[in-house]
């Protein structure tokens, strides 16, 4: 459980604390990810909720491993798809799509300390493995639409100099574009939110603890 919170840690100071992740802090949190993930395979970690969503949290850095696999790719072998609209704009929707995810499970767990400090009993009903895969997957699934809109949205503003004014692809990169920068900005003030909602989470937990 020690190097449990470490890694969690490294993750809050990854995406909660600093404005951007660096080389640094991304290696370092795809290698706390696949000790991470080597841990919970053992016999010896309890299967409980907080257990699924930093199994989730580990897994997300699947997509920052895609990201960083295909750049070196580009960039020994002189392949000239990092040129390309599609997969410069799917890269970095992959690394954005990876930090809202992060950035939402890291909440979830401190949600669930939160419910553990001072509601243990009333909340237990609540904080079951069960809750916690369905968070898991709601999470996974609403960012993976998130990142489906943005990369929908790229690829019709590479291609809209060629399309008629009214046509159905205009309405369309109109549709999306409105989409997009209304969930960009949303995103935005979510993840500031949730930063200062994660400070005072702990916050309550740790004048809680020391006033014990």
């Amino acid at each position: 459980m020690k190097d449990l919170r470490r890694y969690l840690v490294l993750k809050y100071i990854q995406y909660l604390v600093l404005s951007s992740s660096n080389a640094i802090s991304t290696f370092l949190g795809l290698l706390g990810s696949l000790y991470t993930i080597i841990i919970l395979q053992s016999a010896k970690v309890s299967s409980k909720s907080t257990a699924v969503l930093i199994s989730s949290l580990a897994k997300a850095d699947i997509l920052v491993s895609v990201s960083v696999v295909s750049e070196m790719v580009v960039w020994t072998f002189d392949v000239g798809i990092s040129s390309t609209a599609f997969a410069s704009a799917l890269l970095q929707n992959l690394l954005a799509a990876n930090a809202h995810i992060s950035c939402l499970l890291l909440s979830c767990v401190a949600f669930e300390a939160y419910l553990i400090t001072f509601f243990p009993a009333e909340s237990r009903h609540l904080r079951t493995v069960k809750n916690a895969r369905l968070t898991s997957g709601i999470i996974w699934i609403l960012v993976t639409a998130e990142c489906a809109l943005f990369q929908t949205d790229d690829l019709l503003k590479a291609s809209s100099t060629s399309a008629p004014t009214r046509s159905p692809c205009a309405l369309l990169f109109h549709f999306s574009s409105v989409a997009a920068a209304l969930l960009r900005s949303l995103s935005y003030f979510l993840g500031i939110l949730l930063r200062i909602v994660n400070v005072y989470i702990y916050y309550k937990i740790f004048f809680s603890m020391s006033n014990r």
